[in-house]
């Protein structure tokens, strides 16, 4: 079962987080590879998996009655991957694809081949106040001096640096089996401010910055094949058995995708009945599949004149496919 585990160095002014995700990221690859689209590249997965390991801490790591959604986006083949994390720690992830993505192909060359690409993390509140607005935090894929950032975990230190003023180590791996990741973060000095939602972060606590030096120093050994294999006891002890570490009850992250076909038949009324109707006389079906989950909602010509009757709000009984 996938298994993200709390903990705090007693004394110290610096906190972790550990994540595992098994199951639910097999299955996320499973539905992905039995849709239209087809398999992600190795490359692309890997990516992925990182990501969708990275946002699992970062939401746990917040109090939030809301999704947080981690996207990158640049000039690369990768145009677009996003992963969607709400507050029970249900995530989904998907990515759009454009040619053919290069062998060993790393963050650059996946996504800021000509320094367009960026990264941006948005807290969607589930119940917006009138006015109220996503908070959004947006920065390049290149350090302060113009060098690109190699890998997920430096883009995301970057990040909460540039963005939040935290100082962060994170460790990310993932292949097709498992995505993971160790977080190690100072705690903010008390009445230190962060913009917008962020300023929830559960922030208590001072201390020096030789502790998180010294700490961040031990996740730094950690390889990405060690954080794949080793379990939380095994990993935690391996780095930290001299730190006085206390752990909380873990809690389990799953893959679960809210696309409904209530959902579609919005888009396409959104889409206005002339459409959609179009696309039934070319292709005797509307078809839609969804990019996170796979699952493929199909309509046809009765679904999408019953769609289109004025005071007609229940679903007809055709079918969705998984």
């Amino acid at each position: 079962m996938s298994e993200l585990h709390k903990f705090i160095f007693d004394g110290l002014p610096v906190r972790g987080m550990l994540v595992r995700l098994d199951e639910g990221w097999r299955e996320l690859l499973r539905r992905r590879a039995g849709g239209s689209g087809g398999a992600f590249a190795p490359e692309v997965r890997a990516l992925l998996g990182q990501m969708a390991a990275a946002s699992v801490l970062m939401q746990a790591n917040i109090k939030f009655n809301g999704a947080l959604v981690l996207q990158v986006f640049g000039d690369g083949p990768v145009r677009l991957a996003v992963v969607e994390v709400q507050p029970e720690l249900l995530f989904r992830a998907t990515a759009k694809i454009v040619g053919d993505v290069p062998a060993s192909a790393g963050l650059g060359e996946l996504l800021d081949q000509q320094g367009q690409g960026r990264c941006a993390i948005t807290l969607d509140p589930r119940e917006r106040l009138p006015g109220q607005q996503p908070y959004q935090g947006v920065v390049p894929l290149r350090d302060a001096r113009g060098q690109p950032l190699g890998s997920v975990a430096s883009m995301l230190e970057h990040y909460m640096r540039q963005s939040e003023q935290l100082d962060t180590r994170l460790v990310l791996a993932a292949d097709d089996s498992v995505a993971a990741g160790l977080l190690i973060q100072r705690l903010p000095e008390p009445g230190q401010s962060h913009a917008g939602a962020a300023a929830a972060l559960d922030a208590d606590g001072s201390g020096a910055d030789d502790a998180f030096t010294r700490i961040a120093m031990l996740a730094g050994t950690l390889s990405g094949e060690e954080l794949l294999a080793l379990d939380a006891d095994s990993l935690l002890h391996r780095l930290f058995w001299q730190e006085p570490l206390r752990r909380f009850e873990p809690q389990h992250p799953r893959f679960v995708c809210n696309c409904s076909r209530e959902r579609v038949r919005g888009m396409l009324r959104g889409l206005g009945r002339e459409e959609s109707e179009s696309l039934i006389a070319e292709r005797g079906m509307v078809e839609v599949g969804c990019d996170f989950c796979g699952a493929q909602y199909r309509f046809d010509a009765v679904d999408v004149g019953e769609m289109f009757t004025p005071g007609s709000n229940q679903p007809p009984a055709s079918r969705s496919v998984q």
